[in-house]
């Protein structure tokens, strides 16, 4: 009799009971797990040669992470970035695993033991106020598809929102009287309030009025009145930052995204001197370190604090230790 093989149940379980009920983690953790393995078991059943129905829980060893990993960031041309969030839904899995069934400990923790790739940290990426300028004027505000990128664009500016946090909002989470403001659901649901310009106030007004929304109804919606998504955002995006490019040459040098109006947002707080704490609150932060990111980014900034300090003058009077030629002979006999 052949026995039945457990890694189906072992999978099933760990979306089920352990990520959905247990953990109660959100639905977009979910999606990201499950593409995980839906990209590692084809990953395996090619190497393997089988279909995936016949995929065990042994044939997902650590070799075949590290190859899966490979493949994730050379083969399909991924970030390392995404690479260490494969790896960190495989873990996830093999984690459960051993506390649900010890008779597989030891390959779980071979899998465990794989380590997270470092990445060379870079300054973010983020436009200057002329820049945004530039590219909030490129959409068609006479249609209303030009009309929704334009006040999608200009929340993401003034709010700092992740894409998801402004595709998400319905009008029910915006104060449209003083004192105006958006409230925002975050990573790991937490719930942050920002203030809003009355212009930007005013353009959610028009663009309403235009495309009434129910409360609940999510504001930015397609030409079919389906909730509109991230993709579609940075595909239109590009076509307003290559346009914007003519008149704006230095924005042919950068990698614009939606992030990049939350990393626009961020240095601008500190270059206006808003405290670090503020703006972390604003942007919902989990770590100051990553507010303080930002702090280091702003070239303009920098610059002004090498104006305060000075050029140092030729005449100028050199430190006493290189005067005190009897302090250096006794240092030297040290």
């Amino acid at each position: 009799m052949i026995a039945a093989n457990p890694f189906p149940e072992l999978l099933r379980a760990f979306f089920q009971e352990w990520l959905a009920e247990q953990r109660s983690a959100s639905i977009h953790t979910i999606k990201s797990y499950r593409d995980t393995w839906r990209l590692l078991l084809r990953f395996v059943a090619e190497q393997n040669g089988a279909g995936v129905a016949r995929i065990t829980l042994a044939d997902i060893s650590a070799s075949e992470v590290r190859a899966f990993l490979t493949h994730a960031e050379h083969g399909r041309k991924g970030t390392i970035g995404t690479r260490n969030c494969r790896l960190a839904a495989i873990r996830s899995f093999f984690s459960f695993v051993a506390d649900k069934d010890p008779e597989y400990v030891a390959q779980c923790a071979e899998v465990l033991a794989i380590p997270l790739k470092r990445k060379p940290s870079a300054a973010p990426c983020y436009l200057d106020p002329g820049e945004v300028e530039a590219i909030l004027a490129q959409p068609d505000r006479s249609t209303i598809e030009g009309m929704r990128d334009h006040v999608l664009l200009s929340l993401l500016y003034n709010s700092g929102a992740r894409i998801q946090e402004a595709l998400d909002l319905c009008p029910k989470a915006i104060r449209f009287e003083a004192p105006y403001c958006v409230r925002l659901y975050g990573k790991g649901r937490k719930e942050r309030i920002c203030p809003l310009w009355p212009e930007t106030v005013t353009l959610l007004k028009k663009l309403l009025e235009r495309q009434p929304r129910t409360p609940d109804e999510r504001i930015f919606v397609n030409r079919y009145c389906e909730p509109l998504g991230a993709s579609g955002v940075r595909y239109k995006l590009a076509a307003y930052v290559a346009a914007a490019a003519k008149t704006t040459p230095t924005l042919r040098s950068k990698h614009v995204t939606p992030h990049s109006f939350r990393h626009a947002t961020a240095v601008h707080l500190v270059a206006a001197g808003v405290d670090i704490t503020v703006i972390r609150s604003w942007l919902g932060h989990v770590s100051l370190d990553t507010t303080n990111h930002y702090a280091q980014a702003n070239l303009e900034t920098k610059r002004k604090a090498l104006e305060r300090v000075g050029v140092p003058t030729a005449g100028s009077r050199p430190g006493r230790w290189k005067r005190d030629a009897d302090l250096l002979a006794w240092l030297d006999t040290l």
